[in-house]
């Protein structure tokens, strides 16, 4: 049983289908989401963002196949933003793509690139169905009818349990992370403590699961990333929350914009590099918060 590094901080979307061990999950999960059939997990090159690389910025899950860019994000919550952040992760591989191919973008000649898609895979509890997301409905209206030259798709897929039954079929280690999504959420809403409700939620999971064996081999990690991303998703709530509070109570839309926009930006921000605690920090203090907003140059 292949194990991770125990400094591992991603989430358990990135886990499972991001891992040079589990190829033949990522390659699943292409094939189901874009009705190909290939057959060789080995095709596979992973290019997911390191944050050590790209300080502040890191993606859960990118991958070339052939001639396609695959850039992967799970969220447990809706985010309509997700274009504008899914154009920064292209920009960056793109970036990196060229570099290591010492391709010349200066030249005369067309320089050829994978092409490039985007998917969101939601898995929250706000009734989101498939859609959609594109950049353009970001941009300021225009009362000129100028039409934006820059446009972004990314497509959100429902992978909540029950949802979008042909593609779990397709992609079963897929199905079954939804299971456990569900099941830890079930045990969590009967009053068990996060890190019982993962162990329960493992150890009731069937055992013909293939993803059964490398969830039981990193149980450690396993717990550590649900319960970051547990918390993760309660202190989000939070800022939700104090921003509706403090719009309410300052009647400003500075007070709006505080709470929608930079803080929700630096979450962001903090959340991709796991810099989880910083959240916290800045939660709870306002010093602490403005030299993030300073170091991450949020204006």
């Amino acid at each position: 049983m292949p194990m991770v590094n125990k400094e591992h901080k991603d989430r358990l979307f990135s886990f499972l289908f991001g891992s040079e061990a589990n190829k033949q999950w990522t390659l699943s999960l292409y094939n189901a989401v874009n009705g190909t059939s290939f057959t060789e997990p080995e095709d596979i090159r992973f290019t997911t963002i390191d944050n050590a690389v790209y300080m502040g910025m890191k993606n859960d899950v990118s991958f070339i196949l052939f001639y396609v860019m695959n850039i992967y994000e799970q969220q447990s919550s809706y985010n309509p933003n997700m274009p504008v952040r899914q154009l920064m992760y292209a920009g960056k591989l793109y970036d990196k793509y060229i570099q290591m191919n010492r391709l010349n973008i200066y030249g005369k000649k067309i320089v050829k690139l994978p092409l490039p898609k985007l998917v969101t895979f939601y898995n929250g509890t706000e009734g989101q169905g498939d859609k959609f997301l594109s950049l353009s409905d970001a941009f300021e209206c225009d009362k000129e009818g100028l039409e934006p030259d820059i446009e972004v798709k990314v497509r959100m897929l429902n992978i909540n349990y029950g949802k979008n039954i042909k593609l779990m079929e397709d992609c079963k280690p897929l199905a079954e992370y939804s299971w456990l999504v569900e099941q830890i959420r079930e045990n969590k809403m009967a009053g068990v403590e996060i890190e019982e409700a993962v162990d329960q939620a493992i150890d009731d999971m069937p055992k013909d699961y293939v993803i059964r064996p490398f969830l039981v081999g990193n149980r450690a990690e396993v717990k550590d990333m649900c319960i970051t991303e547990y918390n993760e998703a309660e202190t989000m709530e939070m800022f939700r929350e104090e921003g509706r509070i403090e719009g309410r109570m300052e009647g400003q839309i500075e007070g709006r914009i505080e709470g929608e926009g930079k803080f929700a930006r630096l979450v962001s921000m903090l959340l991709s590099g796991g810099r989880t605690g910083d959240v916290q920090k800045a939660a709870d203090s306002k010093e602490e918060r403005e030299a993030l907003y300073k170091e991450f140059n949020i204006l």
